[in-house]
């Protein structure tokens, strides 16, 4: 129980730091790099973290846990990775503003916005989905991944829907 306790702290901890750290991190601006080919990676990144979530799901409806677990795994790996070439490009470059108009600029905005918020989200519920199923508590990893899988899933997809929305307006 203690141990469960200590995990449970963690998850909060890197659930707060995560945001803290990017938003300090996006203040640095490192000058001499060019890392203006990382978004298209990361995009493609999200995209495959997609992709595995869908085989993720039909890998566990299936029974296959083993596999359902690697491919999250994966996914938890593929999510840090971008995480790490998205603040890498930020401390590099300037922000690209988006150059569409009228009504696709507000869907661009919405989508935007709602990916951002929500991938604040979705990391305190990854992490306890996968705190829950690593413990073997599965009843409490059932109820949260009810919340945790489509959040992410909207996270990875609309990651990519704005790489190709903004693409065009890179430098």
């Amino acid at each position: 129980m203690e141990k469960e306790i200590t995990y449970r702290r963690l998850v909060v901890i890197v659930s707060v730091a995560i945001p803290i750290v990017v938003a300090l991190l996006f203040r640095v601006k490192i000058e001499g790099y060019d890392f203006s080919f990382l978004p298209g990676i990361y995009a493609t990144i999200n995209g495959i973290t997609a992709v595995l979530l869908l085989a993720a799901l039909w890998f566990i409806k299936q029974g296959n846990r083993v596999v359902h677990e690697r491919l999250m795994k994966l996914c938890m790996v593929l999510s840090a990775a971008f995480l790490v070439m998205y603040v890498l490009y930020h401390m590099t470059s300037d922000s690209t503003p988006y150059g569409g108009g009228g009504l696709i600029r507000y869907i661009y905005y919405f989508i935007l916005v709602s990916h951002i918020l929500l991938s604040l989200v979705v990391v305190p519920l990854v992490l306890f989905s996968f705190l829950y199923a690593i413990t073997g508590q599965f009843a409490r990893h059932k109820k949260i991944v009810r919340f945790a899988y489509p959040v992410w899933l909207y996270v990875a997809v609309t990651g990519v829907v704005v790489y190709l929305m903004i693409s065009p307006y890179y430098v």
